[in-house]
């Protein structure tokens, strides 16, 4: 069986994002979960599960794209840009810094890694 390079992003790499920018969100710009829910395009309760980790808490970015994230979020904030926008831009860092294998909590630095060990283990918990 394989595992696409999008299927890795969709299922563990976008909540990864959106958690961060929530995260973000709520303690930088002290906005409220149903602002933050609006702004990301999800809902109240899954800006609680981010924020509480009970949702993508397994999942740890690279540092380079923490960087990203609080850029993100300070465009959004300023209307400058957009969450499609953004977490489209995040994703062409990670798969041109070939960071997304990053599911394991290592960080890998542009080394391509066997993603079907690390998910089977991850669904495993």
């Amino acid at each position: 069986m394989y595992v696409l390079p999008q299927e890795i992003e969709s299922k563990y790499i976008i909540p990864a994002i959106r958690r961060d920018l929530s995260i973000r969100l709520m303690k930088e710009y002290h906005l409220p979960y149903s602002k933050i829910g609006k702004l990301l395009g999800i809902t109240k309760a899954a800006i609680s599960q981010y924020i509480c980790n009970k949702r993508a808490s397994k999942i740890k970015l690279h540092p380079d794209i923490k960087v990203e994230i609080n850029k993100s979020s300070e465009k959004i904030i300023r209307g400058k840009s957009d969450v499609l926008v953004e977490i489209t831009r995040i994703l062409k860092i990670i798969r041109k810094k070939k960071l997304h294998c990053e599911i394991c909590g290592k960080i890998i630095n542009g080394k391509l890694h066997d993603c079907k060990q690390i998910i089977a283990r991850y669904e495993e918990d």
